[in-house]
Order: C-alpha cells, then sequence, then structure tokens
C-alpha cells in the first residue's frame, strides 16, 4: 500500500477534506487509507481522479449505476425532468408509472411505495411488517447489511442503544437449525424474516435452494412475514434474484439500479399488507419523506429500468460469468452469480491499490460488477489488468 494516495492534487483535496469532513469523506465505505483518490467525472464504464488516473468502473458505486456513467437516454431525461420541475409538494404521473414497471416485473409485488435510499425502504418495510402483524421483532442474519437502521446493523454496533435488539433475533446465515430453533422460541412474536438471498458481506455466496424453500414455508406456517431484500441483487433477473428461486415472499426492498443513477429505495408487496399505509385508512402508518419520489429520480429510473430488459440482464450476466471464470483461472476466489462478483483476499487493500494503479476499481472489500457499457473486449481488458498484478 502506498504510503500517499500519489499525486499532489489528491494530496491538497484529501488535507482539505479531513479539515471539514471525517476520514475525508462523507462514505465510510469508500474511504480507502490512507488516502482515497477523489473521483472528477465518469462516462460509460470509466472514471477518472483527480489527477487524471483513468480506471475501468467494476464497482459501480457499489453495483448502483449498472447502467454506466453518463448514459445518454439518461441524461436526455433527466435534463427534460429539471426542466420542469426538480420536486412538489404534489403526487406526479411519474411515480405512477416506476411503480407500474415494478408491479410489471415483480410477480408478488402489486403496491409500492417509494423512498430515497436501501436502508430508507427497509427501515419502512420493516414497520409495514410490525404494523402488519401487530408484533414486535425481527428475524436477520448474522453478518448481512441491510443499511443503516438501527435494528439491522450488527449487534453491538457503536452508538446503537442496547435495549434496541431486544427486539431482533440474529442467527447465522443459511443455518437451517439455527433458524428453526429461533422460530420455536420467538415465532409469535416475529414481525417478519428480513433475508439477502446473495448477501454481500459474508461474502455474496447465494442461499442453497433449498434454505430458500425453508424460510418460505416456515414463515407461511407461523404468520411471519418474509421480505426480501434486493437492494443488490434486483439487476440480476427482471424479477430480481428471488424470481430465479421460485420465491413468493411478502414484502420486497428495492434500490441502487432501480434509480438510474440518483438515489432511491422502494418497499411493495401484496396489496393488503401495504394497505397499512394507505392514508384512506383509519389508522394508517404515515410515512413521508420530502424527497421522496421525485420527479427526476422517477423519470431516470423509468427509463434505466426499460434499458435494462431481459435481454440486456442475459448479457451483462453473461460478461459477470466470463470475468468471473477468468479471474479464477488466474488463481483468485471469486463468488456471485452473473453481474454480481466479490473477490476474496487475504490483504483486501493491498489488492485495491494494485488494481487501481494498474486501472481497475473495485471496492475495498472485493465487491465488483459489469454494467451495460461493458462488452467482451472490456472483459478481456480487465483480465490482462487482473493478471499484470497478479504477477
Amino acid at each position: 500500500m502506498p504510503a500517499t494516495s500519489g499525486t499532489r492534487r489528491s494530496d491538497a483535496l484529501y488535507a482539505a477534506a479531513v479539515r471539514r469532513l471525517p476520514g475525508g469523506n462523507t462514505r465510510s465505505t469508500v474511504y480507502v487509507p490512507p488516502s482515497p483518490p477523489y473521483a472528477v467525472r465518469g462516462e460509460g464504464h470509466t472514471i477518472t481522479d483527480a489527477d487524471g488516473h483513468e480506471v475501468i468502473d467494476l464497482q459501480g458505486n457499489m453495483t448502483a449505476l449498472v447502467h454506466g456513467h453518463a448514459h445518454p437516454a439518461i441524461l436526455a431525461e433527466l435534463r427534460a425532468a429539471v426542466a420542469d420541475g426538480l420536486c412538489f409538494g404534489m403526487p406526479t404521473e411519474w411515480e405512477v408509472a416506476l411503480a407500474g414497471e415494478l408491479v410489471r416485473r415483480i410477480d408478488i409485488v402489486e403496491r409500492v411505495r417509494f423512498a430515497n435510499s436501501g436502508t430508507e425502504a427497509v427501515m419502512l418495510a420493516l414497520r409495514v411488517a410490525r404494523a402488519y402483524t401487530g408484533r414486535p421483532k425481527i428475524l436477520r442474519f448474522d453478518g448481512s447489511y441491510h443499511g443503516l437502521y438501527d435494528p439491522i446493523v450488527a449487534t453491538g454496533a457503536r452508538g446503537v442503544a442496547p435495549q434496541t435488539w431486544q427486539a431482533v433475533v440474529t442467527v447465522p446465515v443459511a443455518d437451517e437449525a439455527a433458524f428453526a430453533a429461533a422460530l420455536d422460541e420467538h415465532g409469535d412474536e416475529l414481525a417478519c424474516v428480513i433475508v439477502d438471498l446473495m448477501p454481500n458481506r459474508p461474502g455474496l455466496v447465494p442461499v442453497t435452494p433449498e434454505f430458500a424453500r425453508l424460510l418460505r414455508d416456515e414463515t407461511q406456517r407461523r404468520g411471519i412475514l418474509l421480505l426480501v431484500d434486493e437492494v443488490i441483487t434486483f439487476r440480476l433477473a427482471v424479477g430480481g434474484l428471488q424470481s430465479k428461486y421460485g420465491l413468493r415472499p411478502d414484502l420486497v426492498t428495492l434500490g441502487k439500479a432501480i434509480g438510474g443513477g440518483l438515489p432511491i429505495g422502494a418497499y411493495g408487496g401484496s396489496a393488503e399488507v401495504m394497505a397499512v399505509t394507505d392514508p384512506r385508512e383509519d389508522g394508517a402508518v404515515e410515512l413521508g419523506g420530502t424527497f421522496t419520489g421525485n420527479p427526476p429520480t422517477m423519470r431516470a429510473g423509468l427509463v434505466g429500468l426499460r434499458l435494462l430488459d431481459a435481454r440486456e440482464i442475459a448479457r451483462i450476466n453473461g460478461l459477470g460469468d466470463d470475468l468471473r471464470e477468468g479471474l479464477r483461472g488466474l488463481g483468485l476466489i471469486v463468488n456471485g452469480r452473473g453481474s454480481l462478483l466479490r473477490i476474496i483476499s487475504d490483504e483486501p487493500l493491498e489488492l485495491w491499490w494494485r488494481l487501481y494503479r494498474a486501472g481497475v476499481l473495485i471496492a475495498k472489500n472485493g465487491l465488483a460488477c459489469t454494467s451495460l457499457p461493458m462488452d467482451d473486449s472490456t472483459v478481456e481488458k480487465l483480465l490482462r489488468r487482473f493478471a499484470a498484478v497478479q504477477r
């Protein structure tokens, strides 16, 4: 790992940043010691940093930029959206249109509400689950990341009131015996089970079809809602990863790729479950948000989803499969499925810097993804650059 980020402009930016932002940036996930490079421009599948260094963006803003940077169709829609007005204290036709696209794609979703991030989507979906069932507790799987909401961060996380976890049951990922035992002990109190079918932080290993079936069978039998978090995995199929398992959860949370590159979250489910948020009903759960459903995001998301059709999903999934196979051929350990990859390394930060110098950006934990601007030649170029740092 280098002693500095490499050039005077990056060093100057970092020196100014640490006087204004803790650690020199807003997001802990993009801090790489001793000081991170700063992006200034993105186009297609490339990013140029403040020092003029260009990299292939294999991180895609933590997989959100499935369309790459500055997609012409999305930019054109955004220009029109901005000209018409950034936001209103009224509903708009665009939230109706984007909701319709999500309902069309996801079998179990009949009603949708929007939020500004995946964190918010999970937070609000959990509230929906508690309101619908009248039960206080949730069950989560250890190590899975569902955003920054207190009850679903790691048990014992600094800054979270200890009593928060009194309403949270945590079991190891994909541990059938532990899951069954937790249901036996807490089942009558559980509002929902929240699961990521291919959780990133434990290593991006898909759960087995058998475990997915167990989740659905046991929650259904006990009157517990099943919430599938598709914030990362929705890009893998028209109906999300759940559709590949033939799974029919009660609630789904979305984000990242559905916003066309803008901040977004969404949560949806059956009309019956989502009715607890219907303002026409007495005692409805009141859920707002000043910028929720803003037209630029709704319009960018709608164009983006139309671009991300079955053919393009299959194409970038194939690119991801080819890249994963090629990286394994270089001796790397790579998990994931389709367009989502996770490179496992004993020295992840050292690998990050070697790759960055060679012209490849991944997440510091090894998360990577393919995107629409990429093609076979991009995969070949990536493999050459990975091979160079493996020597």
